[in-house]
């Protein structure tokens, strides 16, 4: 649906509150008074209410159902709208990590509330993220280690023997990004050679793959951990080039400037500019591939 408006130019705080209301429900700015959002009922009855409230300052404004507009294919508008929900996501992300650095060792006062506060904002935004923008995931996988600190929920398990995951899928999320990637990388070098990887936001995509990085699934991120380090454990892998590996992937990921690794920042851009560049999914896991693996053989070498 398309909402087209025009106000009076002494209204100021009426562009002021309709901005802030476009904002809440989610709506993206095609043009400065231009806005969409997918067309479902309570869409519709929310532009209903902000054309009235147009009207009632003064303004103009239009309210179409559209099916097409030229330039922009359905995959393009919902590339937009997930681009400004990871704007939205990215804020968040500076607060959470913030709040787990400082309360990593000891709970500071006030540590439940704020973190209630960042959760209550994170499912604002999940309410307006109309297409599944991959962000959400990173900002889970913050809230779950934050919580963490409260208490560990035990998922970490016992070692596991490589030999039983043989022959399998596994699944992760779409986009993948430096952690899915090199987690990827380690189960086809040190866990199954014949490996195969799907990608899908949710495990009952494809029931039995077995997911990683995801939300509530075994292998995942568990306490100060991201995935990459809980696959190092759970299958006991101490290859001493993988383990420098996964200390530079921690602080990508994590953010957290654990272990001070400066090539953290160079591998992390790398993927992210590879998602950029329209890559397929399988394509990104290629090129990771060839990335770790010659970052292997140079550490390996003492590099």
């Amino acid at each position: 649906m398309l909402l087209l408006y025009s106000l009076p130019a002494k209204k100021a705080s009426g562009r002021v509150s309709l901005w802030r209301k476009l904002r809440k429900i989610g709506a993206y700015a095609l043009k400065t008074s231009a806005y969409i959002l997918p067309n479902e009922p309570a869409h519709l009855e929310r532009f209903q209410w902000l054309v009235q409230q147009v009207r009632d300052d003064g303004g103009d404004a239009t309210l179409a159902r559209v099916t097409n507009i030229e330039g922009l294919s359905d995959d393009d508008l919902a590339r937009l709208f997930n681009e400004a929900r990871g704007e939205d996501y990215a804020a968040l992300i500076k607060p959470l990590n913030a709040l787990v650095a400082a309360n990593r060792r000891k709970l500071e006062d006030g540590f439940a509330e704020a973190l209630e506060k960042l959760r209550r904002q994170f499912q604002e935004l999940r309410a307006i993220d109309y297409f599944e923008c991959p962000a959400a995931h990173d900002v889970e996988m913050l809230l779950e280690r934050a919580g963490d600190l409260m208490g560990p929920r035990g998922k970490s398990g016992s070692v596991l023997d490589a030999k039983q995951f043989r022959g399998r899928t596994w699944l992760t999320r779409p986009r993948p990004e430096i952690d899915r990637v090199g987690s990827a990388w380690l189960i086809r070098k040190f866990i199954d050679l014949r490996a195969k990887f799907v990608f899908a936001s949710k495990p009952s995509a494809h029931p039995d793959a077995i997911p990683y990085d995801l939300m509530d699934v075994e292998f995942t991120h568990h306490g100060d951990a991201c995935t990459f380090e809980t696959l190092l454990t759970r299958f006991a892998i101490a290859d001493p080039a993988a383990r420098r590996i996964g200390e530079m992937i921690h602080d990508a990921d994590l953010e957290d400037g654990k272990f001070q690794r400066p090539e953290c920042a160079g591998l992390d851009l790398l993927f992210k500019g590879w998602a950029r560049l329209g890559h397929s999914d399988a394509e990104i896991l290629d090129k990771g591939f060839a990335c770790f693996d010659a970052l292997y053989a140079a550490l390996r070498k003492g590099g």
